[in-house]
C-alpha cells in the first residue's frame, strides 16, 4: 500500500480491550494501522518481501514503515473493531498450523542441541526468547515458557500458543535467519516429512497447503 518514513506518521498506542498490554497505534492522513511485525536496519531486502507478501497475496492493507534502525510493517485497522478482528483473526488459525510451526521449531531446536552442543542449544533458546519478546508475541512471559515450546510435544500439549497467522509468518522467517547463522547455511532441519511425521495425515496436509502459500512457508516446505 505505502511505504513511510518516520516524519510521514505519527504513533501513538491505545489499551488492548482484552488484556493487559498497550497496542502500538500508527496514524497516517487519518487512517489508522497496527503494527504487525519489526526487521532489524538490515533486513530491508526481508521487510519489503514480507509487506509485499500481505499485500499482493493475502490482500491486507498495509504500511511499510522504514527508519534509520530498522523496519516495520502495519496494517489497516478501525479502533472499534479491534476486539471483534482479535477474536476473528485467533479463529482463524487452524490448529494444526500452530502445530506444525512449533515442530519446526523444535526441528532446528534439537539439530542445534544435536549437533553444535548443550551451550549453543542454550544460546539458541535465549535467542528465540529475544526474537518472540521483541516481536510481541502472546503468551510468552518467562524462560520456561519458552523452554516448553522449544521441548513439550505440540501436538499433544493440552493449551497451545494463541497466535494468529502473522505471529507464524514471524516465527517461521527468525527460525530459519537462526538456523541459518547457527549452522552457516540452509542444510537444517532438513526432511519436511520426517519432521510431520507424527501429525495425523489430514492436519499435515492442511499444514502444508498453509505453508506452500507464503515466502516464509515454501522455504521450509521445499527441506
Amino acid at each position: 500500500m505505502f511505504i513511510l518514513k518516520k516524519q510521514d506518521v505519527e504513533i501513538t498506542s491505545i489499551k488492548h480491550p482484552k488484556k493487559d498490554q498497550k497496542i502500538p497505534i500508527l496514524n497516517y492522513q487519518g487512517q489508522t494501522f497496527r503494527l504487525i511485525n519489526f526487521f532489524k536496519g538490515d533486513q530491508a531486502e526481508e521487510a519489503r518481501a514480507f509487506w509485499r507478501d500481505l499485500t499482493d497475496n493475502h490482500g491486507k492493507a498495509c504500511v511499510l514503515l522504514e527508519e534509520p534502525d530498522r523496519y516495520s510493517v502495519w496494517g489497516k485497522v478501525r479502533l472499534d473493531q479491534l476486539a471483534r478482528e482479535d477474536s476473528k483473526e485467533d479463529e482463524t488459525v487452524a490448529v494444526s498450523c500452530i502445530q506444525g510451526c512449533l515442530l519446526l521449531l523444535q526441528a532446528v531446536y534439537f539439530d542445534v542441541e544435536d549437533l553444535l552442543g548443550n551451550r549453543q542449544a542454550k544460546s539458541f533458546q535465549k535467542d528465540i526468547g529475544k526474537v518472540l519478546e521483541g516481536k510481541n508475541f502472546p503468551n510468552i512471559n518467562s524462560s520456561d515458557g519458552i523452554k516448553a515450546l522449544l521441548t513439550d510435544d505440540p501436538l499433544t500439549k493440552s493449551q497451545l500458543p494463541s497466535w494468529r497467522e502473522v505471529h507464524l509468518y514471524a516465527l517461521l522467517q527468525e527460525v530459519h535467519r537462526l538456523g541459518e547463522e547457527y549452522f552457516g547455511n540452509s542444510n537444517f532441519a532438513e526432511g519436511i516429512d520426517e519432521i510431520l511425521e507424527p501429525m495425523a495425515t489430514p492436519e499435515r496436509i492442511q499444514f502444508m497447503d498453509w505453508l506452500n502459500q507464503f515466502p516464509e512457508g515454501k522455504q521450509w516446505a521445499m527441506k
